[in-house]
Parts: structure tokens; C-alpha cells; sequence
């Protein structure tokens, strides 16, 4: 049940994405600093996030982060106000958890994975919808370097790890520093040719 109700909110929330990989949602505002391959540095704007941690392995947290995040954009906030999706859907593992109800660390033995929604150019922490459910925080995020690697194929862990390293060895051939821990862009829906998917690791970068 609960994967055909993921199934069905994904539909909805990425109708303009189809099975041959065509994008319609609209994506966080970027400059390409430098182009090698399948690697990029990226100069990204501030943006504010809705972001949500669940404690779990990669497969089992997605479906649930997920359906929070969905439901919050679909309406389930304070004003009860549907917000445009944007592209990508990012996912970072956890080795200690956000509280929801402030912006506090607490540190927390365990595997848990972050997804977070990036919300779409204009909103701030103060003029978006506060959400109803508190484990779900907004976040502001400051403008940033960012090294990218795009690849295709299923968002899966495996390939997530793999393509990871692919990044960092590549950061550390040219000379760059990382600023921040892997996080995974994905901007497909499930049902897109795997071929034609887009993902992407982006690692902050000084």
C-alpha cells in the first residue's frame, strides 16, 4: 500500500517528467564554473530547503521521507498551501540526527538518511508555509562551490557509493578541498528509462 501511494503522489508531483527523461520542473538557479566529462563545479544561489532525516538504511527511509515531504507541498501546512515542485530530490546519509522543532544537532547513534525538497526561487525560511508536520524543518542554505558528477542509471545506494568515490577521487586530482559530505541529486521519476535518468552527487567544495 504504501508503495502505490508513493507511486501515485510521484505522478503527481513530477507529471512533467516522462518515460523518455523530459523535464519540466523547475531546477535551483546555477552558473557552470568548469565542465570536465561527466564533472562539473557549479556556482549555486542561496536556496531554502524543507528537509526531513528518518532513521533507517537507504531503501527503507526513502518511501517515508518522501511521503512527508510530498504531503507538506501538497498542502499539509499551516496556510494549507500547495507549492510547486522543483528538481532535484536530494538525499544525504546521517551519522547523527536534526532535531525537527529547532535548528539544534543532536548527535544519535545509528544510520538515518536526510531528504529534502528544495523549494522554489522567492521563498524564505519566513514566507513559506510553516509545516504541520514537526519533523519537518526549512532550512536556508547559503550560496555555494559545488562539485558535481552526472550519471544515469537507478538512483540505488550502490550506485550512489560508487559514483561518490568517482567525485572524490576526482576532486582530489584537482586539487580541490571538500566542504561538506555527499549528498544525491535525483531528477527523474521511477518509471523513466533508467538509461535516461539524470542523478548527480554534488560535494561542496572550497
Amino acid at each position: 500500500m504504501q508503495t502505490v501511494t508513493l507511486l501515485l503522489l510521484t505522478c503527481l508531483i513530477l507529471a512533467g517528467c516522462s518515460v523518455f527523461g523530459k523535464r519540466d520542473v523547475r531546477e535551483p538557479s546555477f552558473s557552470v564554473l568548469k565542465s570536465e566529462g561527466d564533472f562539473e563545479i557549479r556556482r549555486y544561489e542561496p536556496m531554502v530547503l524543507a528537509e526531513t532525516v528518518v532513521e533507517g538504511d537507504y531503501r527503507s527511509t526513502s518511501g517515508k521521507a518522501f511521503g512527508r515531504l510530498s504531503g507538506y507541498i501538497f498542502g499539509k501546512n499551516r496556510s494549507k498551501r500547495s507549492i510547486e515542485m522543483t528538481a532535484p530530490v536530494l538525499q544525504e546519509k546521517k551519522g547523527e540526527k536534526i532535531a525537527m522543532t529547532a535548528p539544534v544537532i543532536q548527535e544519535k547513534e545509528g544510520d538515518a538518511w536526510s531528504m529534502a525538497f528544495v523549494l522554489p526561487e522567492g521563498y524564505t525560511v519566513r514566507n513559506a508555509p510553516e509545516p504541520l508536520d514537526s519533523e519537518i524543518l526549512l532550512r536556508q542554505v547559503p550560496g555555494a562551490k559545488v562539485a558535481v558528477i552526472v550519471f544515469s542509471g537507478l538512483h540505488s545506494e550502490k550506485n550512489i557509493d560508487r559514483h561518490t568515490e568517482k567525485l572524490q577521487a576526482w576532486l582530489e586530482g584537482q586539487g580541490y578541498a571538500p566542504a561538506s559530505s555527499p549528498r544525491a541529486a535525483s531528477y527523474d521519476p521511477p518509471w523513466t528509462i533508467p538509461f535516461l535518468r539524470r542523478n548527480e552527487i554534488h560535494i561542496d567544495i572550497r
